[in-house]
């Protein structure tokens, strides 16, 4: 098996070695800790529910940051707390988290949501609250401009961007007549509606579309939908049942002919590519967000992320190789507390009588260079649609393990719309 390329035999003297990166990094606002309160920061975390595997690496992500920032002198001078407040991943008690962490722990600002019907109904308590609420998400609820001004994503790019970005490769590379497969929740609504557009702009077109329930646990009876023409098969799912859902596809493809497969890796988040019954996704491709493998070319950057997390280059735990990272979507909250960080300390934030003043602080932001802050790459921040742009990746799966193929550019993301948070009354 050929070695992966940037890991030394000794932890120890990666440790040295990454930590001395660090002084040399550029963390944005560097200032010496005072003696004084901590700014308590609230996250709104998936800790059980379809959420689940995501809030888990969610919370080791943010807790690794967090000493980063604290390590650096904290916010303002001041230490950092972060307050875990799980929502079942679901939307009524996310409104019911909002709630708890800015009126009873007092939060300074909320961060964290993953899955697009909880932010959905938990922005609006945000907005009425006045609290900012950055959520680390990818649906275009954001973007779309049906939410409020507190509410913003700019720590991860939107489901509108990557598919708009990923459409050109697929039909130049894969083929035209696609048969769609997503979970039927805005999450999943906003892949059917956006690659289809994106597709039919290719000269391509979906010529099946397949929702499923997110918290459906057998899809045998789904995949017999999809139409022997199929040139390629676009798969996004989500929930504890990603594992089953690939390997049924692959059990009902069998040996036998298939279309190209494309999926997003949500299907796998949390799941060894190289797991028994997978076998059949060799040389399929996938998005990524982030590599869960470490590539040949990464940066120091993405090295000290990689190693303050504690992910190994095969993208699991170093204390548990089976326990497979959502590596492809946990950097948002890692990136969403340094924003929070420069914002806090751009705006001069002193406490609650000020988070309008950071939101603003936010919203004057536009460039995002790649840095320790950022290890994902360069992006763009558009405050009118309170939606950053980046980087997208296209992996395939060789030797059990994803390479990745293909890497766009930030110009390649973008999209017109005529949503103006800026305009928008606090």
């Amino acid at each position: 098996m050929t070695r992966l390329i940037g890991m030394t035999p000794s932890r120890r003297g990666l440790l040295k070695g990454m930590a001395a990166t660090a002084s040399a990094l550029a963390l944005p606002g560097f200032v010496q800790a005072q003696s004084s309160a901590p700014i308590k920061l609230g996250f709104q975390l998936h800790r059980t529910g379809i959420g689940a595997a995501y809030g888990r690496w969610y919370e080791r992500t943010t807790q690794a940051a967090l000493k980063v920032v604290n390590d650096q002198g904290g916010i303002n001078g001041r230490p950092v707390e972060v307050i875990f407040e799980d929502d079942g991943t679901d939307p009524k008690r996310g409104a019911e988290v909002v709630e708890k962490l800015a009126s009873q722990a007092g939060c300074d600002a909320i961060f964290g949501p993953l899955f697009s019907h909880v932010v959905i109904g938990s922005a609006p308590r945000a907005g009425e609250l006045k609290v900012p609420y950055l959520v680390c998400s990818e649906g275009y609820h954001v973007a779309s401009g049906m939410l409020n001004r507190w509410t913003m994503q700019p720590g991860i790019t939107d489901v509108r961007a990557q598919v708009s970005s990923m459409a050109p490769w697929v039909a130049n590379n894969l083929g035209k007549k696609v048969t769609m497969v997503f979970p039927d929740y805005a999450f999943g609504h906003d892949h059917r509606d956006y690659f289809t557009a994106a597709i039919q702009a290719q000269g391509g077109e979906v010529i099946k579309h397949i929702a499923i329930p997110p918290t459906e646990t057998s899809f045998t009876r789904y995949l017999p939908q999809i139409p022997k023409e199929t040139e390629v098969l676009y798969h996004v799912m989500v929930g504890p049942a990603v594992l089953t859902f690939v390997k049924e596809l692959g059990e009902f493809y069998g040996t036998g002919a298939r279309p190209e497969i494309f999926g997003f890796i949500d299907s796998l988040e949390a799941v060894d590519t190289a797991s028994p019954g997978l076998e059949f996704l060799e040389g399929t491709h996938f998005w990524e967000g982030n590599c869960r493998v470490k590539q040949a070319d990464a940066s120091e950057n993405e090295a000290f992320y990689r190693m303050a997390v504690g992910v190994d280059d095969n993208g699991a735990s170093v204390s548990d190789a089976k326990d497979i990272s959502t590596y492809a979507h946990m950097f948002s909250c890692w990136e969403t507390l340094f924003i929070l960080k420069a914002g806090m300390e751009a705006a001069g934030y002193q406490g609650v009588a000020d988070r309008q003043k950071l939101v603003e602080a936010i919203e004057a932001m536009t460039t995002m260079p790649e840095s320790a802050a950022h290890p994902q790459g360069d992006k763009v921040f558009n405050a009118k649609m309170h939606q950053v742009f980046g980087h997208q990746n296209i992996s395939k799966v060789e030797g059990g393990k994803l390479v990745r193929v293909y890497r766009t550019s930030i110009e390649e993301t973008m999209y017109e719309n005529d949503t103006d948070y800026t305009a928008m009354s606090f």
